[in-house]
């Protein structure tokens, strides 16, 4: 069964921030204007904030359309690579001004594969559906962004792969790369991580070996085959959430959308413990340890009725339980979507950690994880793998985090899916509000550690065979 969980997680714990990002600068490259002329995309650079060290970054940026066909924006991500002050150190992103505007712009800060010597990390800027496109010969126009440390200590900027120190003006920039999909469009990254560079992952099914798979296609909370496939929709009381809330297994809904079975978890309140209803469901056997572990979830930063404002948690985790404080023994690996803030957050965040154990009271934490302070409302794939060396989390086919083998499991765990409450303070209205979170499917392969695109292979070979369930995992 879920164990207590903190209220204090994020605010309190040593954890290593693995997209801390620290800056640094690189001799100016000559501009290359052929660099990408075969990607149909150009990115041109300047820099306000020129300094060896500066209070913050600043890579004002334009992406040009050299092709002769239409490019969605929302299928372009930027990266601006950095090498990290330090692991402790975190970062925001904000963007000053920008034709296309900012509230259509997001940063995210994530580690690369293969750290080199000017660069460990990247700020990723993406764009939402209202940024539009790109005809051939049109460009952005200015995207003034910046980022700084969350503690406003200055940041070093003389050896980072991506600055420009002598770039006042605009001009190509072919140290700061452009993909569209999974295509690199313009530029090259740091050495060791192009997108051949190591060899690209493999895209067919693993070979058959042990497997939980679940299409989540039942008729509700009551279905006989939600036990009988090993799962428990939770009704007990406890943590996490809210002191006085409830566990509702009636809340645990499926519906069908797009020929799928989709899992839903409503979670409602207003404004009392008393009135705040939490959705929960888990494995019921502890049976899952090393391996790949991927679900596809979908996240609401609004609530499908009443005010917004919630400090919300929705989750895909794995947890075993802790016999004693700080048991060393202890495991779990959390997908964490805050929407509204929380633990110390102003705004929506996304947190993937991998705990090696805590204690309740007094509080101490041992943890490491990683983080993207945007919106990532709407249906995501995530994957976590474990094996002997790491635990690796990617979101929608891209690197997430890597964290360290001090984190690795020494006892198998449960699967889990819940949302919850972290407290009442983000909204003080007592007008009744819900949330949802879904599940298309989740997957468990015990012991082999798959790339995102062999996880979408496999779950594509289930549906095509039209089988909803199988579970050849045994018990540990």
């Amino acid at each position: 069964m879920r164990t207590f969980r903190r209220s204090r997680i994020r605010a309190a714990a040593a954890a290593a921030v693995t997209l801390a990002l620290g800056c640094t600068a690189l001799a100016a490259l000559p501009t290359t204007a052929g660099a990408a002329a075969a990607g149909g995309l150009v990115v041109q650079y300047r820099t306000s904030a020129s300094g060896a060290t500066a209070d913050q970054s600043e890579p004002w940026l334009k992406v040009r359309n050299t092709g002769s066909a239409s490019v969605p924006l929302s299928d372009v991500k930027v990266r601006y690579y950095f090498k990290g002050d330090s692991a402790s150190a975190a970062y925001r992103f904000a963007c000053s001004w920008a034709v296309k505007g900012c509230s259509n712009i997001t940063g995210s800060f994530k580690p690369l594969p293969h750290p080199t010597a000017t660069a460990d990390r990247y700020l990723e800027i993406a764009f939402t559906a209202g940024a539009g496109s790109l005809a051939p010969g049109a460009d952005t126009g200015d995207m003034q962004l910046r980022f700084h440390r969350t503690d406003w200590q200055p940041l070093g900027q003389s050896d980072d792969y991506s600055f420009g120190a002598g770039r006042s003006t605009y001009g190509d920039w072919p140290r700061i790369t452009a993909q569209v999909g999974a295509v690199t469009a313009w530029g090259e990254a740091p050495e060791g991580n192009g997108p051949t560079d190591p060899t690209d992952p493999p895209t067919d099914p693993p070979a058959d070996g042990p497997r939980l798979f679940d299409d989540f296609d039942y008729s509700g909370h009551t279905d006989p085959r939600i036990a009988a496939n090993g799962w428990s929709v939770r009704s007990n009381s406890g943590g996490p959430g809210v002191p006085g809330a409830v566990w509702a297994p009636e809340n645990v809904t499926f519906t069908s959308q797009s020929g799928n079975s989709v899992m839903n978890l409503e979670t409602s309140t207003a404004g009392t413990g008393a009135s705040t209803v939490q959705t929960e469901i888990l494995t019921q056997s502890m049976k899952f340890r090393n391996g790949t572990y991927a679900a596809r979830v979908k996240f609401s930063d609004a609530p499908r009725s009443g005010p917004d404002g919630d400090h919300l948690v929705q989750t895909f985790f794995t947890i075993n339980d802790l016999k004693a404080p700080m048991a060393d023994d202890y495991a779990e690996y959390d997908f964490e979507y805050l929407p509204n803030g929380g633990w110390g957050e102003p705004a929506n965040i996304l947190y993937t950690t991998s705990w090696e154990t805590y204690r309740p009271d007094p509080w101490e934490a041992v943890n490491q994880h990683s983080e993207a302070r945007q919106s990532y409302a709407g249906w995501h794939d995530l994957v976590v793998t474990i094996d002997d060396s790491a635990i690796t989390y990617y979101v929608d086919g891209q690197l997430f985090g890597t964290h360290g083998a001090a984190y690795l499991p020494e006892r198998p765990m449960s699967i889990n899916f819940n949302q919850w409450l972290i407290d009442l303070a983000g909204q003080s209205s007592t007008a009744p509000r819900s949330y949802d979170q879904q599940v298309d499917y989740v997957l468990h392969v015990k012991d082999q550690v798959l790339s995102p695109a062999q996880v979408s292979a496999l779950v594509s070979g289930y549906r095509a065979a039209g089988t909803t369930f199988q579970d050849t995992v045994p018990a540990s």
